[in-house]
């Protein structure tokens, strides 16, 4: 699971889900689900992949139920995922998606950040944990890793 460190800005990797073999099969765009029951965050985690091109965001969801509807339609490549939503829960939501989509990355992005809670959503499926406070630094370079993409590069 990639996990953030609260102390500190730079990326773990403490269980790699993903051997370097396994790119998805699919050509870019990548496509991405965004869900979080607020939709300033989604407007922001979509401004954040619209610069780059290799990711389009296929869809959006407000709790875990559209989440996994929208998952079984779009077949998404990574889901970014909040936990605390009403209906269904984000943990509740990725144990679903796992076992609909097992190849589609789960990025949990909440503002609880405890071990607690990066130990339920590695328990849920989760291949990687962000809080909000870190999303704008860091949750591109964490989606690129977690689907073997090179950042693209600049002439």
């Amino acid at each position: 699971m990639a996990v953030l460190a609260p102390e500190s800005n730079s990326l773990q990797i403490e269980v790699a889900h993903v051997a370097k073999d396994q790119a998805p099969k699919s050509s870019p765009p990548f496509r991405i689900l965004i869900v979080d029951d607020h939709d300033l965050i989604r407007q922001g985690v979509r401004f954040i992949f619209s610069r780059d091109p290799q990711f389009v965001i296929c869809g959006e969801a407000a709790n875990g139920a559209e989440a996994i509807e929208q998952v079984k339609k779009l077949n998404p490549h990574a889901v970014i995922l909040d936990i605390s939503m009403p209906v269904m829960n984000g943990l509740e939501a990725a144990t679903e998606i796992r076992r609909l989509a097992p190849q589609t990355k789960i990025v949990i992005l909440t503002m609880h950040d405890s071990a607690q809670m990066r130990n339920q959503s590695q328990e849920a499926g989760a291949d990687a944990f962000i809080t909000k406070s870190q999303v704008a630094s860091k949750l591109l370079q964490v989606v690129q890793s977690l689907l073997q993409i090179r950042k693209a590069e600049t002439s």
